[in-house]
């Protein structure tokens, strides 16, 4: 198995309260799974998410990533565990605007320390059909292009995990379906894909979904 979450908990105080936003829940996703996780608001997804993704760790239980126990890492330990391991993929892309979008495909390799990133980014670029538009801005493209830059970005580091938070919240519908073809196609190529998502239509196509509500796991 690539992840292996146990008894995770995760309190925040919250107007003099504290509130319970993971509440033990324990699980697991072997390597080359899809899997959905779903959930009303507040039910706990972005804070399993941001655990999932080495961005917080939670107040008790244990994550393994890939065989390694994640809770108590250093900082640097995390970033590193992070770009080596995950790409991520969201919402509002997140992509730097005065950066082409080969530029923005080349920084996680540059972060990482490698000086060669541009063949990397190009041929991340033409995975996700997008090669010919490499030195546009963020501007200068569509939503669903924007976010086919970012999927590059996420794969270009060649991680294990893609993790996903509303890939296609910002996208319309068709728009949405060519998005979600092409992490089926990453998936096909043995990559693990989580998507974290409200949308009910999307998650009933991941073979697997992870069903939330108030911090407790109610579908697996």
């Amino acid at each position: 198995m690539i992840i292996d979450a146990q008894t995770l908990v995760k309190t925040y105080e919250l107007g003099g309260s504290t509130v319970r936003a993971l509440d033990g829940i324990s699980f697991q996703i072997d390597a080359g799974e899809m899997v959905a996780i779903t959930g009303p608001s507040g039910s706990g997804k972005s804070t399993l998410m941001h655990i999932l993704g080495c961005l917080d760790q939670p107040d008790s239980g244990a994550y393994f990533l890939a065989g390694e126990n994640v809770a108590g890492l250093s900082r640097d330990r995390l970033a590193e565990t992070r770009n080596r391991r995950i790409g991520f993929v969201f919402q509002t892309f997140n992509l730097l605007p005065r950066m082409s979008a080969l530029e923005n495909v080349e920084l996680p390799l540059l972060y990482a320390g490698n000086h060669n990133a541009t063949e990397p980014a190009i041929e991340a670029l033409r995975t996700v059909g997008l090669e010919e538009r490499m030195r546009h801005e963020p501007n200068q493209l569509s939503g669903g292009q924007r976010q086919r830059v970012a999927v590059a970005r996420a794969i270009v580091t060649d991680p294990a995990i893609i993790l996903a938070d509303e890939p296609t919240g910002n996208l319309d519908s068709k728009t949405g379906e060519e998005i979600m073809a092409l992490f089926f196609s990453l998936n096909a190529q043995g990559r693990t894909i989580i998507l974290v998502t409200h949308e009910l239509s999307i998650a009933k196509r991941c073979p697997r979904r992870i069903h939330l509500y108030d911090g407790r796991i109610v579908e697996n």
